[in-house]
């Protein structure tokens, strides 16, 4: 994983998180109703604020992957100004679920429902225009949006509008800026949030002054969290005891689940601490399958490529055979 500090890094990755939880089995039709500029202007323009709210019913036909109901159902209220049923809209054809893919449509209802305040297409419609898909790119307006659907409480909204903060401005000030929006999305426990503020405090990003303490204690959130990059850092902190306790059998077992994810560092310490016995049994054939891994990923260890040169054939090719079927292969 690079670090969470890069900016833009981060859209792509989380463009797919936007609220809903899609069902597995999709539902085609090719009807669809599509927008015109008349439309659209007065939608964008309409005074929707004392329309009556109506039972979700098209959101409960979403969860049961009964697409082109939920379009139906929703359309009517979409039409009224019903923030929720104009995402839920933009999501059915951002995705072609029940009706045909149609991104421009999306976008259309995006704008539409993000105008009438709703956090979830705010987010996806600040990424369109920041990225320019289905419509010109706007680095301006996008994080003028992004801010909006932060501020009404969008977790990875808060997160990448910090990013764009610290983009924008990478200094002391910036970051004193950009914490506010940290700390909102780490309280609603988003796993990047909390290695930034790692990174922050290690660094003494908004002061001039490390807090090794704190960051290691909102390093071993992140590494909680599943975030690979914290799981190595926190691992290596355990095995040497660096701004806290030391626990290299807790380190193993960090270090491990980031191995088994991927990481090339992970799987590269991990091939160290089998072959010194450091919070696990000492074990030759493990110590050789992780460093194989690892180096096939590119991770070159002189150390480890002398003692792959001492074993004998046969546990050398026990351990090229337990690579050849490690599951990320």
């Amino acid at each position: 994983m690079k670090p969470v500090i890069t900016l833009i890094v981060a859209f792509l990755l989380m463009f797919s998180v936007v609220g809903w939880t899609l069902a597995s089995e999709t539902k085609t039709n090719d009807k669809s109703t599509s927008i015109n500029e008349e439309q659209l202007q007065k939608r964008l323009t309409g005074d929707y604020s004392k329309e009556e709210k109506t039972p979700d019913l098209a959101y409960g036909a979403f969860q049961r992957g009964e697409y082109l109901t939920a379009f139906q159902l929703a359309l009517p209220r979409a039409e009224k100004g019903d923030a929720a049923a104009q995402t839920l809209i933009a999501e059915l054809y951002e995705k072609g679920l029940g009706i045909a893919k149609d991104t421009k449509q999306s976008t259309i209802w995006y704008e539409i429902a993000a105008k009438s305040g709703n956090r979830e297409a705010q987010f996806s419609y600040a990424l369109k225009l920041l990225q320019g898909k289905d419509l010109p790119r706007n680095k301006v307006a996008g994080e003028a949006m992004m801010k909006q659907s932060a501020e009404a409480g969008h977790p990875i909204a808060m997160f990448n509008y910090a990013n764009q903060i610290v983009a924008n401005r990478p200094t002391s000030a910036g970051y004193r800026l950009a914490l506010p929006y940290y700390e909102k999305a780490a309280e609603n426990r988003l796993g990047d949030a909390y290695y930034a503020l790692a990174v922050i405090y290690r660094e003494g990003r908004t002061t001039g002054i490390q807090d090794p303490v704190e960051s290691r204690k909102w390093l071993e959130k992140a590494a909680r969290a599943g975030v690979d990059t914290a799981q190595v850092e926190w691992g290596i902190a355990l095995i040497n005891g660096t701004d806290g306790p030391k626990d290299e059998k807790l380190a193993f077992a960090i270090l491990s689940n980031a191995a088994a994810t991927g990481n090339v560092i992970a799987q590269n310490r991990l091939a160290h601490m089998y072959l010194q016995g450091i919070g696990t049994e000492l074990s030759k054939l493990d110590a050789a399958k992780w460093h194989i891994l690892a180096r096939r990923a590119g991770r070159f260890d002189l150390t480890l490529d002398q003692f792959m040169a001492s074993l004998d054939d046969e546990t050398r090719k026990k351990a090229v055979a337990l690579a050849n079927r490690w599951p990320g292969t």
